[in-house]
């Protein structure tokens, strides 16, 4: 598993997504105590395996990394941007890159309309659709606390790879 810390990783892991038709994106936020959610967590994965180096973890909180890149896949037209329940990431790539991520798909309105009923859980969907169950253990961690855990980042990774299958079913 892949923690990008550096604007230069950050871009070539970009780089790589804009030549796929479609990117799974998730975040981890705080919002508890601050009036706008504080990202503390980006997970993104193009189509591939599991094991090649097509899902990553961003950390926003790294010293000297530049969202841009991130910002700049996030306008693309010519890439979808997949995720689930997407009201809460679009909110925060609205207010920390000041635009909206489109084409956007949204797997939780998707599932709706193929009747898995109204606002169904991406863990759900998961058990459903890929036939796992998710360790949900590290559901309510602290993402701004460093460093992370390997169980967290693992849980956090969850979130994005499993959704390639959905969207693409």
């Amino acid at each position: 598993m892949q923690l990008i810390e550096t604007t230069d990783a950050l871009a070539a892991f970009c780089a790589r997504c804009a030549d796929h038709p479609y990117v799974t994106v998730d975040t981890e936020f705080l919002r508890e105590r601050t009036y706008w959610p504080q990202l503390c967590l980006v997970q993104m994965a193009h189509p591939g395996g599991d094991d090649d180096g097509s899902a990553v973890l961003v950390d926003p909180l790294a010293e000297g990394l530049d969202l841009a890149p991130l910002f700049e896949l996030m306008a693309r037209p010519d890439v979808v941007k997949v995720f689930h329940a997407a009201r809460q990431d679009v909110e925060i790539f609205w207010h920390r890159g000041g635009l909206i991520p489109a084409p956007l798909f949204d797997t939780q309105v998707a599932a709706m309309v193929c009747g898995h009923g109204d606002q169904v859980g991406y863990e759900t969907l998961v058990r459903k659709v890929c036939k796992v169950t998710l360790d949900k253990s590290s559901r309510f961690t602290d993402w701004q606390h460093r460093p992370l855990t390997d169980k967290q980042l693992a849980y956090a990774l969850a979130d994005v790879t499993h959704l390639r299958a959905i969207y693409e079913r």
